[in-house]
């Protein structure tokens, strides 16, 4: 009879969490569904009540027009290497910062880290204007005379801030790293150190490769919110071909390349819209569904490693 009952009460744990594992799942993969279904539709099936999910006549030639419009290989391409600087740039900032606050005693390290924590709650736009000065008359601290030099429109910028440690969410990626160093073992550092290793060689000989997981983390983070990130892009790029600019001025383009001034008020309704918008962000979203697709077995054990989940 226990036995019996233990099983019923298995399966019924088993259940309950299978159910709100699909309905979490469906919570979270609705917006995309919505948007993939309604990527494939045509104007026609907005306005049919009998159409909710699937079309009657589904069509790729939303996907044709997003992918010409944005330029899709020049942007993509562009987006990609902004993105993979700043995350790798950010990355090897946060590793040597992270490892610093960790495993080295200097005066005023809790008040250091304390800021490092407090730059999360500050919001971007509160230092926008004096950012963009900085770039725009950029002098090195006063060595370069003059009015110094406009490096906005390029990507130093971004390389900076990611390298100086105060990029996007660069608070965040100090903190994992700091955390992971200062679970690992110190046996591993002194034994570098009797072995006749320096500081230097310890780190990235013995500290960097045990690091792996944490490094994953930071790196997919990184590179999954400067792909997404607005701000920044418009800020120090304004006029550069990258993905979320084009994304923005999807239906406006449209207009301007396909239509008259007749047509665009005749055709360019919200409906028409909200379908080129959602094939383009299909586009926009399609390469990180990729890099997630591949390499979600590393995140998740990287994750556990970390102990992000705790």
């Amino acid at each position: 009879m226990k036995k019996y009952q233990h099983k019923v009460i298995k399966f019924s744990y088993a259940l309950v969490r299978g159910i709100l594992i699909i309905g979490l799942s469906f919570i979270i993969l609705y917006p995309l569904l919505l948007k993939i279904s309604s990527s494939l539709m045509t104007q026609k099936d907005l306005f049919d009540q009998t159409v909710y999910w699937i079309s009657r006549q589904p069509t790729l030639e939303n996907f044709k027009v997003a992918f010409s419009l944005m330029n899709y290989p020049k942007t993509f391409l562009n987006s990609f290497l902004l993105t993979l600087l700043v995350s790798t740039a950010q990355l090897a900032s946060c590793l040597v910062i992270g490892y610093g606050f960790a495993r080295f005693k200097f005066r005023g390290r809790k008040l250091w880290f304390a800021l490092v924590i407090a730059v999360l709650l500050v919001p971007p736009q509160l230092i926008m204007i004096p950012r963009y000065l900085n770039f725009r008359y950029f002098n090195l601290f006063g060595l370069i005379p003059g009015n110094g030099i406009n490096l906005l429109g390029s990507f130093w910028p971004f390389l900076l801030i990611s390298l100086t440690g105060v990029g996007l969410k660069n608070g965040l990626f100090i903190f994992i790293m700091r955390q992971y160093f200062l679970g690992m073992s110190s046996e591993l550092e002194e034994a570098a150190y009797i072995d006749g290793a320096g500081p230097i060689r310890t780190f990235l000989t013995i500290m960097v490769p045990h690091a792996v997981p944490a490094m994953v983390i930071v790196f997919l983070f990184s590179f999954v919110w400067q792909w997404n990130d607005l701000f920044y892009t418009d800020l120090f790029l304004p006029n550069a071909e990258l993905l979320p600019h084009v994304l923005k001025d999807l239906s406006f383009n449209y207009g301007i390349v396909h239509l008259t001034a007749a047509e665009r008020a005749a055709l360019l309704t919200s409906e028409f819209n909200s379908i080129l918008n959602n094939a383009g962000i299909i586009l926009f979203i399609a390469p990180l569904i990729l890099l997630y697709t591949f390499l979600q077995r590393y995140f998740i054990e990287s994750i556990e490693k970390t102990g992000l989940v705790e």
